[in-house]
């Protein structure tokens, strides 16, 4: 069987239905889930409850690869990803494979590829900062313009980001910033490879599960902090700096009351959920599980779906309700 990929915004319900999946099928998972791989955050992440057997971390007898491995002092990437990933895969012949996670460019990397283009560096980065203080967008657009014409023409000059991102490749790389581009990035998945199952859910819907999820998990993820705090770690650690633990450190702090700190990473949940939905809205050939109640998400009626479309060699555009 091919690999299944489940993508979708968070708290769309991936992690329960990927085990569901992993129980039918006798598969195992491989978490794409940037914030899932750090060890010491569990409540605050959704991580699934789990424990390590012969060094696997295995969640109801589920072998539950990449997640609680990392330290919190170090970061991962893309390409972090994508090499482990391939190890599990090769360690575990015959076995299907169900991706699950929310960190789109981790699973494009893996099934389509990326660019390998150098990272940021603190020198480039203060140096873009100066530029744009000195001369504003325009003439940051305008310094594009005279290294890569191209990539100018592409890019709106109030694209700030994307306007810095590319004039920091061709000073990195002394070449313009169109000339490294495979075009993968746009790059569809091939559906012979690999079954990608996109949970769209209603927007309000998503909305309340985030709201009742962020309530629910708070002082879990207050107490996630405390303890990483007081064994002398700081606030600008990476693993610190994940979603709704900034949140969780002010309101240690005396400076945010608990409903101001749960307001907010509520409302940053949503609007992480809406970058999300618009990265997997570009996956057109993937089988679109349209979710609005409770009801409609049924784990085990959804599993045997998308093991009978992932069996399937044709991939048509589907919607399943």
């Amino acid at each position: 069987m091919k690999p299944i990929v489940l993508c979708g915004p968070t708290a769309s319900g991936k992690t329960e239905l990927a085990l569901e999946l992993a129980c039918q099928s006798n598969g195992i998972i491989l978490s794409a889930d940037s914030r899932q791989v750090y060890k010491c955050l569990t409540i605050g992440t959704a991580k699934p409850q789990g424990s390590y057997q012969n060094g696997t971390y295995t969640v109801d007898g589920i072998p539950y690869y990449l997640v609680d491995f990392l330290d919190v002092t170090a970061t991962c990437n893309a390409g972090t990803f994508v090499k482990q990933a391939r190890q599990i895969a090769a360690e575990n012949p015959g076995r299907p494979l169900i991706f699950a996670g929310g960190t789109g460019m981790w699973l494009h990397s893996y099934f389509v590829g990326m660019d390998d283009l150098p990272a940021s560096t603190p020198q480039t980065r203060e140096k873009l900062s100066a530029l744009l203080a000195k001369s504003g967008k325009e003439g940051l657009h305008q310094a594009l313009m005279e290294l890569d014409p191209l990539s100018a023409q592409n890019i709106p000059a109030g694209n700030v980001q994307r306007t810095m991102r590319a004039l920091e490749l061709c000073w990195l790389t002394g070449k313009p910033a169109s000339a490294l581009k495979s075009g993968n990035f746009f790059k569809l998945p091939s559906p012979q490879d690999s079954a990608w199952v996109y949970l769209a859910w209603d927007k309000e819907s998503l909305n309340a599960r985030i709201s009742a999820r962020t309530e629910q998990i708070f002082d879990g993820m207050v107490c996630e902090t405390k303890t990483l705090l007081s064994r002398g770690y700081t606030p600008d650690t990476p693993a610190l700096k994940s979603l709704g633990y900034p949140q969780a450190v002010a309101f240690l702090q005396g400076k945010l009351s608990r409903a101001q700190a749960v307001e907010q990473v509520a409302t940053l949940t949503r609007q992480y959920a809406k970058r999300q939905r618009t990265w997997f809205n570009r996956y057109t050939n993937a089988l679109r599980l349209e979710l609005a109640t409770k009801q409609d998400f049924c784990p085990q009626t959804l599993a045997a779906q998308i093991l009978h479309f992932a069996n399937q060699t044709a991939l048509p555009p589907n919607m399943v309700k």
